[in-house]
């Protein structure tokens, strides 16, 4: 089977193109698979991917699955094509039917479940405690002048985050992860979902209705993929069904909200602040006003990035192409054949 490998330039200070490329190597230990890296310095459009990848390739890793990139013209000029990883948890809008009628089996790579709920959290402590805050104010201040301020003093309100109620959107298994560690923090877990989830891994975790699911969260921590029905959900409407305060995280899409809404939401207050590691525009080429509210935390993108779980990206993306090439296909994204 011949394989294409869609190879970015590492985004991580402490990860090399070397160490991924080894990682991507394992793939010559499966019986009869040949491999072509595809390397890229910034993302393709769908047109210069489709180009890039050669015309008898059986296999994709690293292909975003949206509409831009997977359409009748791909599958077209690709007709051996059987089998495309994305290689994120995340995927967006296309035509499934559409790739299982070209017999294509298309997986996601569920690699950062920890990492991203940890980061969720890590945007959440910031929000609650601003420990950079107070430690630039430790740290900046020359305490030994006659005229310093005072030193025991917090200059932000605090939030205890025990016994308040963390909301989860989306209960797979980056919420599942994120359930464990506000659980661990002493606070009630509620969520929603489109299917309730089963099984013993969620039998404490109390699953409710979308409105209750806004009613009732002093947190709402955002995991959910983006498709046609989720796509600006959090609108005002949403926010307005909210708890007065709510802190909203987002580490999953932007485009799930309706960031003017959201604007509107923090300057009445309604949103008492909010964590966002992804924007509806990224990188914001203009103006964005989220960027300028003092209770909003912005990240780039990089909930995902740390060099362990982008190791075990790649290995978890092999594992599955494993599955898929024994009969046995997991991750699968577009249902069965």
């Amino acid at each position: 089977m011949k394989a294409a490998i869609l190879l970015s330039k590492s985004t991580s200070i402490d990860i090399t193109p070397e160490e991924l490329t080894a990682e991507w190597q394992k793939l010559s230990a499966i019986d009869g698979v040949e491999f072509l890296f595809l390397p890229y310095d910034r993302r393709p459009t769908g047109q210069e991917v489709s180009e890039r990848v050669p015309a008898d390739t059986e296999a994709l890793f690293g292909v975003w699955i949206q509409a831009e990139y997977l359409n009748e013209d791909f599958f077209a000029r690709h007709p051996k094509l059987r089998y495309v990883a994305t290689l994120a948890h995340g995927y967006g809008e296309i035509d499934f039917e559409m790739a299982r009628r070209h017999g294509v089996t298309i997986t996601n790579t569920a690699y950062g479940d920890t990492t991203i709920a940890e980061y969720a959290f890590a945007l959440l402590l910031a929000l609650c405690h601003r420990v950079e805050l107070h430690s630039d104010y430790v740290k900046n201040t020359r305490w030994w002048e006659p005229d310093a301020p005072k030193y025991m003093y917090s200059l932000t309100p605090r939030i205890e985050l025990h016994g308040k109620t963390f909301g989860i959107l989306g209960l797979g298994k980056i919420g599942l992860c994120a359930a464990r560690i506000a659980q661990g923090f002493g606070m009630h877990v509620i969520s929603h979902s489109l299917y309730v989830q089963e099984g013993p891994a969620f039998r404490d975790i109390e699953q409710v209705a979308l409105a209750e699911l806004y009613a009732r969260s002093d947190v709402l921590s955002v995991h959910a993929p983006l498709t046609a029905q989720t796509r600006g959900m959090l609108n005002r409407a949403a926010f307005a069904a909210m708890r007065d305060g709510v802190l909203l995280l987002n580490t999953a899409r932007g485009q799930l909200i309706c960031e003017p809404d959201l604007i509107e939401a923090l300057k009445s207050g309604k949103v008492g602040g909010a964590g966002l590691d992804v924007l509806c525009e990224e990188p914001p080429i203009g103006p964005n006003e989220l960027l300028t509210f003092p209770n909003v935390l912005v990240t780039g993108h990089i909930a995902w990035l740390p060099k362990t779980s982008r190791m075990r990206q790649v290995s978890l993306a092999i594992d599955n192409f494993k599955a898929y090439l024994a009969g046995r296909p997991v991750s699968v994204v577009n249902g069965t054949f």
